[in-house]
């Protein structure tokens, strides 16, 4: 994750159609370490990146409209954009992927 212009850059790791949506974990990726979003949505019509855009938002506790794809809408790796995030967002992040959040 990284911060520019008021803009956080998260790198994710989509798990599409599982059985229980969860965010969690960490999963080393093409874009460094990615927060790993499990959704319940599969892999069609951009339906399990609408999920995880969702989820991430729900999961850093800010409204999905802040949230948007930047890269990765045919791909598990993606990155989001995060406009504006709140001072500590980062470290919610942090927790999230690299554990003790749980």
């Amino acid at each position: 994750m990284t911060t520019v212009d008021d803009t956080l850059t998260v790198a994710v790791r989509v798990k599409p159609g599982v059985s229980r949506a969860r965010v969690g974990g960490r999963h080393d990726g093409p874009h460094g370490p990615a927060l790993v979003i499990a959704v319940t949505a599969p892999a069609v019509d951009g339906r399990a990146t609408e999920a995880a855009r969702r989820a991430l938002a729900d999961a850093l506790g800010i409204r999905p409209a802040v949230v948007s794809l930047r890269t990765g809408a045919a791909s598990r790796d993606k990155l989001f954009l995060v406009e504006r995030p709140a001072p500590g967002l980062s470290e919610v992040l942090r927790r999230l992927r690299d554990g003790s959040a749980e």
